[in-house]
């Protein structure tokens, strides 16, 4: 073990040691810090290797060792409220992880449900993640994640300061940005509310050679249709009622840079049918003018929209989809990158504090009492699934800073309880079950659901788990159970790769088509793809 500054090399214990030969591309435990006494610890993250060469990794004061991304270094929790003596854990034969107390003295509890003797976390749990709360002052997320990069790791692109997060998701987007940022090819930037889409049109932008140039952002769905057009590529005068003077619109506003079209599935039928003159031929005409002009515009755009079923539908043009996703970049929810939370959460309470306090962007200093950031409020937002992804969680950050002026701790006020609602644990007890709390409404159990119901909620709803569950009554972890037991339901590993690759093909790699043939979840398939290099 070698040792600096009192800290551990990651390539020890900080990354759970050297990965295994033969395990380079695996989906390794890891511990990531959503909450700590000392708030800059938080996002840093300890990879439990060990679990994977068959040993046991400890939780305490001591072990294991965290570091942040990219940072050769790592050091314990290092909390003195925490006790020396470990949390045991163990990696199971199906992939689960089983917690046990033995002569710890640790308070612990996983997705707020308390730990007595010991604790199993289902290996599907892990896909999403539970929320380890230590001592009621640190809160980590145990989940997986691939296995570190060897050294020298590659450094933050410039632009991440507005792209918050360390997560796959996250990395692969960065990755596709600086791919395609200086090529002069369209971009369509996919994924749902509130996920940032602008934040990618314009770190595209300013990592291109139009930096110096304007990037104009216009949202398509806040436009009159019956004004659309004359707004984006300009109107001469008395062209239409009210056109005093001629009219530049978007188009040539943004010449020499990018234009960003935000909504572009909201474009009306006029309007598509220009864009795609102005794609193909880098043109545009001004409503009323007879001559076409020439611009030089790089086009950004974006959707949460389903194009492909308003193209079905008659509502978008195929050729228009084609032409503006000269490349794609999905955007992935907050839920399917909970690890960022503890990130984006620290982020948007230093810029709050900024705007709303007197205390600057500065996050209060380590405490020997109460910590600042209460651990079972960081608890619950780890655990939200987030339907306005990270627009929301800046809302839900704000309301907490304005909620708490005044108070020594965050505090989440009755408003924000109601929103953020206990949801049932994402990890299920190992014998012996301890008492249960009852849930408003009843959950089903898992053995109120037959294998025949199981399969029938699956192919109905496509294999997404999520919805499965709430069609069934039953927690996520129920259905993770219940998965496991089935002899009926295979995972993502259990089919053999020429099977995957022929319904590939006959699917033409449309991963909903091919999720529902192999009848998986498109999470795992999207893995089990990329294990096959076939993403």
């Amino acid at each position: 073990m070698s040792k600096a500054s009192g800290g551990t090399t990651l390539d020890d214990s900080a990354a759970g040691g050297p990965v295994p030969r033969g395990h380079e591309d695996a989906l390794l435990p890891v511990l990531t810090i959503a909450s700590h006494p000392d708030l800059a610890r938080i996002g840093d993250r300890a990879f439990l290797g060990e679990l994977i060469r068959g040993r046991e990794a400890l939780l305490s004061r001591e072990h294991p060792h965290f570091a942040a991304p990219r940072a050769a270094i790592g050091e314990p929790l290092g909390d003195p409220f925490l006790s020396r003596r470990p949390f045991h854990l163990h990696a199971l034969p199906n992939g689960s992880i089983r917690l046990r107390r033995q002569d710890s003295p640790i308070r612990l509890a996983v997705d707020g449900m308390p730990v007595d003797v010991e604790w199993t976390v289902p290996a599907a749990a892990l896909d999403d993640g539970v929320v380890l709360e230590v001592a009621g002052r640190i809160a980590l997320l145990l989940h997986r994640r691939p296995a570190p990069a060897s050294f020298p790791l590659k450094p933050a692109p410039s632009f991440a300061g507005g792209l918050v997060g360390e997560s796959p998701a996250i990395e692969a987007m960065r990755e596709a940005i600086s791919r395609v940022a200086a090529l002069a090819v369209p971009v369509l930037v996919r994924g749902e509310t509130g996920t940032g889409k602008e934040l990618v049109a314009r770190a595209l932008h300013q990592e291109s050679p139009r930096a110096r140039g304007p990037f104009v952002a216009v949202n398509l769905g806040s436009l009159p249709p019956s004004l659309a057009a004359a707004e984006l590529f300009g109107a001469r005068r008395g062209a239409y009622t009210g056109a005093v003077q001629d009219q530049s619109g978007y188009f040539v506003r943004a010449e020499g840079g990018t234009l960003f079209l935000d909504e572009i599935g909201e474009a009306p039928a006029e309007v598509q049918v220009m864009l795609l003159r102005a794609l193909e031929t880098g043109e545009i005409v001004p409503v009323g003018a007879q001559n076409p002009r020439w611009v030089d515009v790089r086009i950004v755009s974006a959707t949460d929209a389903d194009l492909e079923d308003s193209i079905s539908h008659g509502g978008f043009r195929a050729p228009l989809l084609h032409r503006l996703a000269g490349y794609s970049i999905r955007l992935a929810p907050l839920r399917e990158r909970r690890e960022d939370i503890g990130r984006l959460l620290a982020w948007f309470l230093r810029q709050e504090l900024s705007e709303l306090t007197d205390l600057g962007d500065t996050l209060p200093a380590v405490d020997s009492a109460e910590p600042w950031l209460p651990v079972p409020l960081v608890s619950r937002l780890v655990r939200y699934a987030w339907p306005g992804n990270v627009r929301q969680l800046q809302n839900v950050v704000r309301q907490l800073v304005i909620d708490s002026r005044g108070l020594t701790v965050l505090r989440a006020a009755p408003s924000l309880d109601a929103l953020l609602p206990e949801p049932a644990a994402a990890a299920t007890p190992a014998e012996p079950v301890p008492p249960a709390p009852v849930p408003m409404p009843r959950m089903r159990k898992p053995s109120e659901v037959s294998e025949e119901e199981l399969l029938a909620a699956l192919r109905a709803h496509q294999w997404n788990l999520k919805a499965t569950a709430a069609a069934l009554g039953i927690a996520r972890t129920s259905l993770y159970i219940l998965l496991e037991q089935s002899s009926r339901v295979r995972s993502a590993s259990d089919i053999p790769p020429e099977e995957v690759r022929a319904a590939f093909a006959r699917c033409g790699g449309d991963l909903e088509a091919l999720a529902a043939e192999l009848e998986i979840s498109e999470r795992a398939l999207r893995q089990r793809l990329k294990d096959l290099g076939l993403r």
